[in-house]
């Protein structure tokens, strides 16, 4: 499957097409563990955006090289933030946050492949993830309270009570301490520890595994899923999940998916999905 995708021009990330109908987006800063700057948030959300109705069935988010995913912000750029006035810093805390929430907004499963340090924004990055798989080099730091911030921060103080729950959530952010990848692993942070050589390639199975099943089921998988997050009632969640699979129920997956069950065979499903 070719995707229909024309990357923007970025410098600090990088995009790959490791198999059909999988992208493969690096934050590209290895000199500087991968750290973040002003421009960089600017250019998650540009990527987000031209991947969106790329057609991809999944899209894989990691750090090049082997010493971090993400460190947070780069600390030697601090003082463009301590300069800024106060609404030229909510533009930029807008700005930033827009990013994050354009990855976590893909229609399809995006998966956080994480080595070293994911701390602060990095974090918050990997949370943006649907899946997230670790290395045992992996480290999750919500460092922001070391700098004077909050980790009321890029969606942390939301995605990561949710993950974990709020006592855990709640030392994590105060100590502002190391979780490592076991650590991760066993409180749910991450989906499962894997060996550091295999880490793309366990991705890279897990998509194939997504796009081995319907793409408008995992298309409004993910959306339930989502939404319901952020939905107080019961009957609310219902409502969105019924209205969804009465969609699936009159679209061509379905339809193919019964008839492979009845013929004894594997589905074929359409490649690409109306956008």
């Amino acid at each position: 499957m070719v995707l229909d995708f024309e990357p923007p021009k970025l410098e600090t990330l990088a995009f790959e097409e490791p198999e059909d109908g999988v992208l493969l987006l690096k934050i590209n800063r290895p000199d500087r563990m991968n750290s973040m700057t002003v421009p960089m948030f600017g250019e998650i959300r540009a990527a987000a955006l031209a991947a969106r109705d790329s057609g991809a069935r999944a899209m894989i988010l990691t750090g090049a090289g082997d010493r971090a995913f993400c460190a947070g912000f780069d600390l030697d750029e601090i003082d463009v933030i301590t300069r800024m006035g106060v609404r030229e810093f909510l533009h930029f805390q807008e700005l930033a946050t827009g990013g994050l929430a354009a990855i976590r907004e893909l229609p399809f499963p995006v998966i956080a492949a994480v080595h070293g340090a994911a701390a602060g924004g990095g974090m918050s990055l990997a949370l943006a993830a649907d899946i997230r798989l670790a290395a045992p080099t992996a480290k999750f730091n919500a460092a922001f309270v070391k700098v004077g911030l909050s980790a009321g921060e890029l969606g942390t103080s939301w995605q990561l009570t949710r993950l974990v729950g709020p006592g855990r959530a709640a030392e994590i952010a105060y100590t502002a301490r190391i979780v490592g990848a076991e650590e991760a692993e066993r409180i749910g942070l991450v989906n499962r520890v894997v060996p550091s050589e295999k880490l793309l390639d366990e991705a890279l199975e897990t998509t194939r595994q997504i796009a081995g099943n319907s793409p408008g089921g995992v298309k409004l998988s993910k959306r339930a899923l989502q939404r319901n997050q952020e939905i107080a009632s019961y009957a609310g969640a219902l409502e969105l999940e019924n209205r969804g699979q009465a969609l699936l129920t009159r679209s061509e997956d379905m339809s193919e998916a019964l008839a492979a069950f009845k013929d004894k065979r594997a589905p074929q499903f359409a490649r690409t999905i109306e956008k």
